[in-house]
């Protein structure tokens, strides 16, 4: 599986065949169609791969945390360090694949549609869990969901594309800020 995300990081997932990976590990086309059965689904299968490495990075972390401002910062950081380290050659994985795939329709669309949703509806709970905290007025947790999503993949093109070393700090900063939460130290 490390193989096929890697892979599947620097060709695209559509590129992502059993032939590429099989020559990838020199090895057999027999041999890597058998745990998979189909392309589908080791595409899926990288694409779920993917997912676990990201929920390990950012969101493991908050376990022991209950929601709150604390823990939006805490995930903020989590999710910019990601980036600005990320495992994959090509970046982070899902901005890839949602490049790739918005338009294309399949499984493998409709299951990168959830990932998405499913952590669109995380991050827009823990930004409302954060406002409770305050009386302040604040901004519709789901604006505040799209800005944050949107500056993380400007810094992830910034980080890949050029090679920006500050693109971390500046990322980290602008969601803090747009987030209403303190300025990183």
């Amino acid at each position: 599986m490390q193989a096929a995300v890697e892979e599947a990081s620097r060709i695209g997932l559509a590129g992502l065949t059993i032939g590429s990976l099989a020559d990838r590990l020199a090895m057999s086309k027999a041999g890597v169609v058998g745990p998979f059965g189909s392309r589908e689904n080791l595409q899926n299968a990288a694409l779920e791969q993917a997912g676990q490495v990201f929920r390990t990075a950012v969101l493991a972390p908050l376990a022991a945390m209950s929601p709150g401002a604390a823990r939006l910062v805490r995930l903020i950081d989590a999710w910019i360090d990601y980036l600005a380290e990320c495992p994959f050659p090509g970046g982070c994985f899902v901005t890839a694949a949602s490049t790739e795939l918005d338009g294309r329709h399949g499984m493998l669309r409709d299951r990168l549609r959830e990932v998405v949703a499913d952590w669109r509806a995380f991050l827009t709970a823990e930004i409302a869990a954060a406002q409770d905290e305050t009386s302040a007025p604040h901004r519709p947790p789901e604006e505040i969901a799209t800005v944050l999503i949107g500056i993380s993949m400007a810094v992830n093109e910034e980080i890949q594309l050029l090679d920006d070393e500050s693109a971390a700090r500046r990322g980290r900063a602008a969601m803090r800020n747009v987030a209403g939460l303190p300025p990183p130290p």
